[in-house]
Order: C-alpha cells, then sequence, then structure tokens
C-alpha cells in the first residue's frame, strides 16, 4: 500500500542547504504514473544553482522556492492513471525530466526540446515558456514518490541498473548531438573535454555507434589512459589541452584523414579556443555540435564555414524516444556502461553530496542519491 507521507530535499532559500522534510506523496493525473524512486543522479552545476539561484540563468524560467530539484530519477512504477497505456505498476523506470507543452508546432513535429515551454524537471527551464511547466510538474527526483507523465517513462532492461541510469542525462545529450552530427562508421570525432561527464559519456556512445576513430582534448593527463582503454588499442587518442595546435595534431594523428565532427562538451566556465580550435581543424562538409557551455561570444570565421559547407549546432537535451533507444543499445550489449564508478549517498547526505561532486573522478564519478 502507497504510504500517504514522503520524504523529499527542498531548496528554500539561495545559497541555504536543502532541507529534509516529509511531504504528502503526490497525486498523478490521468495520463500520468506515479514512480518510487529508487536512485536520482546528481550533476555538479546544482552546486551553482543552489548557491546562486537568482544569478545562474536570469533570462531562463526557473521554479519558485521551495523547489524539490533532482534530474535523472529511476524506480519502480508504483500506481498508473487512467488513461496509461503500456506501462503497470512494478515496471523499472527511467524518468526524461524534460516536459513540453504536446500541442505547439515544435511538438506537432516530434521535436520536443525545440518547445517553447520546454523544461527540465527539478533543475531549470530552457524555453522561454517555461514557468506554467515548473507550476504543472513541482516534483524533481530528490524524494520517494514523483509523478512523471507516461510520455517520460523509458524502460529499462535487467542489464541497466537504477545507479547507472541516472547517468542518462548525460549520455543522452551526447547522444543526440552526435546523433544531428550523422556520428557512425566511417567519420572521425574530436570530442573536446573527453575526460569530462559529458565528454566521456560521448566516448561510450561513440564506440557504440561505430565511429572509426575518437579524438580528444583534455587538461587532466591522469585521465588519458583510462578513456583510451574504454576502446580497442589506437582508436582513441587524446591531446593534452594548448600542448600542442589541434589542426596539425588531428592531422598527423589521422594520417591527413582529419575531422569530420566536433563534440564541444566543455563545463560551465571554459574558455572559448579549444571550440575555435575544433571548428579550424573540420574536414569540408564537417559538423560543429556544442553539447557543453562555452559561453558567451565566440570569434568563429563564417565565411570559412560557408565555403566549406560546415554545419554549426547547438543542442540541448534529447527525447524520451532517444532515452529508450540508448538504453535498449546498453541492454542488447552494444553500449558499454561499466565504465561508471558510482558513490551512493542517502537522501539525509544529500548535501553532502552536492558538496562532494566538485572532487569527482574526472566524469568516470557518478553521484547518486539512493531512497
Amino acid at each position: 500500500m502507497t504510504p500517504t507521507e514522503m520524504r523529499a530535499a527542498r531548496l528554500h532559500d539561495t545559497g541555504k542547504p536543502l532541507k529534509i522534510e516529509r511531504l504528502p506523496v503526490p497525486t498523478i493525473r490521468p495520463t500520468e504514473v506515479l514512480v518510487k524512486v529508487e536512485a536520482c543522479g546528481l550533476v555538479q552545476n546544482l552546486q551553482n544553482v543552489i548557491a546562486e539561484w537568482d544569478e545562474v540563468a536570469p533570462e531562463l524560467p526557473l521554479p519558485k522556492l521551495p523547489a524539490i530539484f533532482g534530474l535523472d530519477a529511476t524506480g519502480v512504477i508504483e500506481s498508473v492513471g487512467s488513461q496509461v497505456y503500456g506501462f503497470k505498476p512494478g515496471d523499472r523506470v527511467y524518468v526524461n525530466p524534460g516536459r513540453y507543452c504536446g500541442s505547439c508546432r515544435a511538438c506537432q513535429a516530434g521535436e520536443p526540446v525545440s518547445c517553447d515551454s520546454f523544461v527540465l524537471n527539478g533543475y531549470f527551464g530552457l524555453g522561454k515558456n517555461g514557468a506554467q511547466m515548473f507550476e504543472d510538474y513541482p516534483y524533481g527526483g530528490l524524494c520517494e514518490y514523483m509523478p512523471a507523465p507516461q510520455y517520460s517513462l523509458v524502460r529499462l532492461p535487467d542489464a541497466v541498473d537504477f545507479e547507472t541510469a541516472t547517468r542518462l542525462g548525460y549520455l543522452g545529450t551526447a547522444y543526440r548531438g552526435l546523433i544531428r552530427a550523422n556520428a557512425g562508421p566511417g567519420k572521425t570525432l574530436l570530442i573536446n573535454g573527453i575526460t569530462g561527464t559529458l565528454g566521456l559519456g560521448a566516448v561510450a556512445v561513440a564506440l557504440a555507434l561505430g565511429v572509426k576513430k575518437i579524438l580528444g582534448t583534455a587538461r587532466n593527463k591522469d585521465f588519458f589512459q583510462k578513456v583510451q582503454d574504454m576502446g580497442p588499442e589506437g582508436r582513441i587518442e587524446i591531446l593534452e589541452s594548448g600542448s600542442e595546435p589541434v589542426k596539425e595534431w588531428s592531422q598527423r594523428v589521422t594520417d591527413g584523414q582529419g575531422v569530420d565532427i566536433v563534440l564541444d562538451a566543455l563545463a560551465p566556465g571554459a574558455p572559448a579556443e579549444p571550440l575555435v580550435e575544433g571548428f579550424k581543424s573540420l574536414n569540408r562538409g564537417g559538423r560543429l555540435v556544442d553539447i557543453g557551455a562555452v559561453q558567451g561570444d565566440v570569434p568563429l570565421d563564417l565565411f570559412w564555414a560557408l565555403s566549406n559547407d560546415i554545419t554549426i549546432i547547438g543542442s540541448s537535451w534529447f527525447t524520451t524516444q532517444q532515452s529508450q533507444a540508448m538504453v535498449d543499445m546498453a541492454g542488447a550489449g552494444l553500449l558499454d556502461l561499466g565504465f561508471y564508478e558510482h558513490k551512493v549517498y542517502p537522501l539525509e547526505q544529500v548535501n553532502k553530496a552536492v558538496d562532494d561532486t566538485s572532487s569527482r573522478h574526472g566524469g568516470f564519478t557518478n553521484y547518486v542519491i539512493k531512497m
């Protein structure tokens, strides 16, 4: 029997710790399910959101305080609404936090991430009209029970445990970026920030997609060999950032074949230079995809891009269908997610876990809250 109360972590004031409180278990609408949360991932940027709530992204919609945060929740369906089809109590699921209106032209075209009301439930909004969406979906994953619309549910195969599935946010962001770049066999990929959380997910996905050669730039040489060990010998090459011009290096290690795709996965506050260097390294017809957080003006030679048929793409988040494709690849043994090192905390230690995310072991460490 479902209890009437649950524990939840809520932010009441900017710069203050999250508070563990007891709240009523939420009710669900006809097209929703109630998920008993087993695990929820922690993104490092949550530190910035909690500490600088009003300054993080003042132009973007934000949930009203007090707010329950938490992306990438996984768990078991507790109950289903009267108009839910295809899901039943007991199903293991990942809840894609993307929320959208479903009726605008972007949604009807199958591009919900482009919806003007698009928000990341339990985080912040990306669409200009997202404020109402936060009113309608106030429960992030840092609570014991959360409602979820049936369009957000991803079935988890037995081969993917709850802790690993909490990394689907980073993996999915990389996956959609690579899909939009037409990554696959015969392509050479350069990943800026290859040892970080987004970059490492991109390595795993690129290997699963059959990318021929994976190049990367990063600062911390301590992780280079560990990243290279994720693929067959010689398939992954990494350059220490700033040690050599990227174009010359990429030409040398590919025997002159060059780079077809650049995926920029650098963290917030990163300089623009690596992105620009990657851009200049692209082959004719190449694609530059930004999935990271390089901010401000970036000097790109657009005439050169035009002349060389270069495509520049900004890609944020991913669809539920793309989430399902990834876990199906993992279930089939095509996508190897065994490199993650889970660091698990109970809900009562959520503030310690948020603080600890800054001391992660590159992108290998996965910080997880277990309910």
